[in-house]
């Protein structure tokens, strides 16, 4: 998809991610490196646990759904900034082997009183598993330039 702008995107509008799984692999990987606890790396304490087994670190599944969204290539051209997510919720793990997706909701669009260059948007994401149950929503924002004189 090619590249939007501030103005291309309105309050209601949706988009839906690809789909990609997370890997037992992936899981592990990222747990060392950044949430080493022991649902997310020991197989053995994480069986005993309330999950059952190993489940994926929920700033994992966070960061894997705003790639999935980036991967739709939509704002690589115009975002400037996000300035923050809020209301991030885990309503259920993620285990090795699940695919997940996010439909993407415009919530908010507020062109820049003090900068006519750009303008924000908020969107909410709604991240759900193969089996259609949502397992984290959270609403981040993004500073969007406007359309330059030059792009199509």
């Amino acid at each position: 998809m090619h590249t939007l702008y501030f103005e291309d995107f309105f309050v209601g509008q949706t988009f839906i991610t690809r789909a990609g799984t997370m890997s037992a692999g992936d899981i592990s990987d990222f747990a060392l490196k950044y949430d080493p606890q022991p649902m997310h790396i020991d197989a053995h304490s994480a069986a005993e646990g309330m999950f059952g087994g190993i489940i994926a670190s929920g700033l994992h599944s966070f960061a894997f759904s705003l790639r999935l969204f980036l991967d739709l290539g939509l704002t690589m051209k115009s975002n400037i900034v996000g300035p923050g997510v809020d209301e991030l919720r885990w309503i259920a793990p993620v285990y090795p082997g699940d695919t997940i997706h996010s439909v993407v909701e415009i919530v908010e669009s507020k062109p820049s009183r003090s900068k006519p260059d750009r303008g924000s948007i908020r969107l909410k994401f709604i991240t759900r598993n193969q089996h259609d149950d949502v397992v984290m929503t959270y609403t981040s924002g993004m500073i969007l330039r406007r359309r330059p004189a030059d792009a199509p």
